[in-house]
């Protein structure tokens, strides 16, 4: 079992930037995948960032990509999501989520992952 806690969201003006972390309990955190999605009032949860479980491959939605930068701190059992030159559009719940091992990681959907967050509310204002 793995339990996933979100932190660092609030109110940004638009060009302003974020750290939003996800402190993980579990004695395996290394070996798992960690990604983070969003989803605003009336959309689906859709895919922002991803990392595999060494931190060496990365992936973002385009919509993100250049402005955001997912990292991890394995021996601190936390994940990162820095977010810098913010848009209104990014206005959105923030949950990070967790991927057992397996053969075939399918990062950006959400079905993909094992364990969720309860997520991190960001507001970004004009």
């Amino acid at each position: 079992q793995v339990q996933l806690v979100e932190s660092g969201g609030g109110l940004v003006q638009a060009g302003g930037s974020l750290r939003l972390s996800c402190a993980a309990s579990g004695r395996t955190f290394s070996t798992y995948a960690m990604a983070w999605f969003r989803q605003a009032p009336g959309k689906e949860r859709e895919f922002v960032a991803a990392i595999s479980w060494s931190g060496g491959s990365t992936y973002y939605a385009d919509s993100v990509k250049g402005r955001f930068t997912i990292s991890r701190d394995n021996a601190n059992n936390t994940v990162y999501l820095q977010m810098n030159r913010l848009k209104v559009e990014d206005t959105a719940v923030y949950y990070c989520a967790a991927d057992r091992p397996g053969s075939w990681w399918k990062f950006g959907q959400v079905n993909e992952y094992d364990y969720w967050g309860q997520g991190t509310q960001v507001t970004v204002s004009s």
